[in-house]
C-alpha cells in the first residue's frame, strides 16, 4: 500500500502503477522495442527538389564575399565528388556552372520530368541540362527564368547551415534518387521502395504512369484535399511493417490539419502549406487518413488504432514531443514555403525550418538516442555532374536516357517505368552517433532509409519488388563506439552559423 511509505518509495510505487496503466492502454506499442543499434528514434526530414551539386558542388570551399555569412572549413575536412577543374571552367553543357549569391536564393523551378531528366544526361555525357530541363525564358510567379539557371549552385554562404551540419556530422556524396522523376515517385520510393502498382482512380493525365509505374505527380486517392487526377497504390509500405511490430510512427506534414492554410512563398505569392502529392502514405488505403482527422489525444500520437491512422499535422509532432511521446519513427514534411522547392520556397526559408527543428530536437533528453536523416524527393532538374548507375533499366515510350524508348536495357518481363538510379541528391545524418566531419561514398538511394529503419527494428523487408532488398546501407555514416555521445550543434536559423550555447559541447 502507498500509505506509510517513505516519499522515495511512494514515488517509486506510483511510477510502477503509472507504467502498468500505460501498458494496459497502449499494449505492445508502449514497450521499448529492441533495436540493433543504440538508435531508438529516427526522424526523417524529407525536403524538396535539390541536386547534390546544387547545394554541395564546391564544398567545403565558399566564396565568402562581404555581407554574406562566412564559412571556413575545419582543418581535415574531406573533399567531395563535386565541381572543380574543367567542370567549372570547361563544362560540356552550354554554360559553365556558376554561383548563386545569397541575394539570389529565390530561383525558378526547373523541369524535373522523368523523361527530360534522362535526356539531360544524354547517355552519361551529362551535357544537355540547359536544353532539356532548364526553365525559361519566362517567369515562375514573379521570378524571371533563364534556361541557363539550371547550372547554378549555392555555397556555404547561402546553404550555410547544411555545410555546418556536414562539418560536425556525416553526409553522403554518392546517394541517388531511386528512380528518375518528380515528387510523387520520390516520396513513394522513400516509404515503399517502389513506384509500381498504381491504379487510376479519377480523371487521369497520361504522363503520370508508364509501364504501371508512377512517373509524374498524380495526387493520392485517399485524401479529401486532392483536387485533380488521383491514383491508389497497392502493396505494402514501411508503415505496414512498423504496424505489424507495434512500433510507434507517424508522418507529420505542414498544413495537414487545414489544407487551405497558406503562407507567402519565396516568389511573393500565397502557397498552400499542404501539397497532397507530397504525402506518400495517403496513396495506400492501409496508412491513409482521408478526412485528415486529428488524433483523439496527444497520448495516442504515433500509436495504432486511433482515427488519425499515423497521418498528422506537423504541430502534432511537437505536441507529442512536449508530452514525452516522441514516436520511434517520424517523417517530417515542412509547410511548402519552407520545404526548399524552387519557385515557391528557397534555401533560406528551408534553413529556417531545418535549424529550428534540429535545435529543438537537440534540446530533448532523448537526443542521445536519435538519428535525424535529411533527404530529398528529387533534384528539380538542377545540374549534377555524376551519371547515376542504372540499377533498374526501363524501355517504355517515356524513357530517353539512351535514345527514344531506352533507359538501359531491361530483361524481358521486368518491371517497367522505374528506370533508376535517378539524379544524385544530398543526404545528411545528424546524430550523436553520426561520424564527425565525414563524407560517405557508399552507393545509396532513397530506399536506403527504408533499409536502415527495417534493420534497426528488425521488421523484415517490404518485398513485392521493393528496392529495399538491394539498397545500400547507411551504417557507414555512423559510429556506435560511444565516443561521440552528447554531441550537438546549435545554429542561428537566419545565418546558419553556430551559436554559443552551453549545450553545444561534446561531453566526452
Amino acid at each position: 500500500m502507498l500509505f506509510g511509505s517513505t516519499p522515495r518509495t511512494m514515488l517509486a510505487k506510483i511510477a510502477v502503477l503509472v507504467a502498468c496503466a500505460s501498458s494496459l492502454v497502449y499494449g505492445a506499442d508502449e514497450k521499448e522495442h529492441s533495436t540493433t543499434t543504440p538508435i531508438k528514434h529516427v526522424v526523417v526530414i524529407f525536403q524538396e527538389n535539390v541536386s547534390f551539386d546544387h547545394y554541395f558542388g564546391t564544398y567545403p570551399h565558399a566564396a565568402n564575399p562581404a555581407g554574406e555569412p562566412r564559412f571556413v572549413a575545419r582543418r581535415g575536412t574531406p573533399t567531395v565528388n563535386g565541381l572543380s577543374g574543367a567542370l567549372l571552367t570547361n563544362n560540356p553543357n552550354q554554360v559553365n556552372p556558376f554561383r548563386f549569391s545569397r541575394s539570389q536564393a529565390a530561383t525558378c523551378d526547373q523541369d524535373h520530368n522523368y523523361t527530360d531528366e534522362q535526356r539531360a544526361m544524354n547517355s552519361g555525357i551529362m551535357d544537355q541540362f540547359v536544353q532539356t530541363v532548364g526553365n525559361g525564358p519566362g517567369t515562375d510567379g514573379t521570378l524571371i527564368c533563364k534556361k541557363t539557371d539550371v547550372m547554378g549552385y549555392f555555397d556555404g554562404n547561402t546553404v550555410t547551415a547544411f555545410w555546418n551540419y556536414a562539418q560536425h556530422f556525416a553526409m553522403s556524396d554518392n546517394s541517388f534518387n531511386t528512380t528518375f522523376g518528380p515528387s510523387s515517385p520520390g516520396v513513394l520510393n522513400l516509404i515503399s521502395g517502389q513506384t509500381n502498382g498504381a491504379t487510376r482512380v479519377t480523371a487521369f493525365f497520361a504522363g503520370d504512369i508508364a509501364g504501371g509505374s508512377v512517373i509524374g505527380d498524380p495526387q493520392p486517392a485517399f485524401d479529401k484535399c486532392s483536387n485533380r487526377e488521383t491514383i491508389s497504390m497497392s502493396g505494402k509500405n514501411i508503415g505496414d511493417l512498423l504496424n505489424a511490430k507495434g512500433i510507434s510512427w507517424g508522418w507529420f506534414n505542414g498544413g495537414f490539419r487545414d489544407c487551405t492554410a497558406s503562407h507567402i512563398g519565396s516568389d511573393g505569392k500565397p502557397k498552400g502549406d499542404y501539397i497532397p502529392h507530397h504525402a506518400g502514405f495517403q496513396y495506400y488505403t492501409s496508412t491513409s487518413n482521408p478526412a485528415h482527422l486529428p488524433p483523439t489525444s496527444v497520448a495516442l500520437i504515433g500509436h495504432q488504432g486511433d482515427q488519425a491512422n499515423h497521418q498528422y499535422d506537423i504541430t502534432d509532432f511537437w505536441a507529442a514531443v512536449n508530452a514525452n511521446n516522441l514516436p520511434e519513427v517520424s517523417f517530417l514534411k515542412a509547410p511548402a514555403f519552407q520545404d526548399g522547392h524552387a519557385g515557391y520556397s528557397d534555401p533560406l526559408a528551408e534553413q529556417q525550418f531545418i535549424v529550428d527543428t534540429l535545435n529543438r530536437l537537440q534540446s530533448l533528453p532523448e537526443w542521445n538516442e536519435i538519428a535525424v536523416i535529411i533527404s530529398y524527393d528529387d533534384s528539380d532538374g538542377w545540374y549534377d555532374h555524376v551519371m547515376p548507375p542504372i540499377i533498374t533499366p526501363s524501355n517504355t515510350t517515356a524513357d530517353a536516357l539512351n535514345g527514344a524508348g531506352n533507359c538501359g536495357t531491361s530483361a524481358p518481363g521486368s518491371v517497367q517505368g522505374q528506370c533508376g538510379f535517378g539524379p544524385r541528391l544530398p543526404l545528411l545524418v545528424i546524430s550523436p552517433f553520426a561520424k564527425e566531419n565525414f563524407v560517405d561514398s557508399t552507393l545509396t538511394d532513397q530506399s536506403s532509409i527504408l533499409r536502415f529503419i527495417e534493420d534497426n527494428w528488425k521488421t523484415g523487408r517490404i518485398g513485392g519488388g521493393s528496392a529495399d532488398g538491394r539498397a545500400g546501407s547507411l551504417l557507414n555514416m555512423f559510429d556506435f563506439s560511444g565516443r561521440h555521445h552528447h554531441r550537438k550543434l546549435f545554429l542561428d536559423p537566419v545565418t546558419g552559423q553556430p551559436v554559443d550555447r552551453d549545450e553545444d559541447r561534446d561531453d566526452d
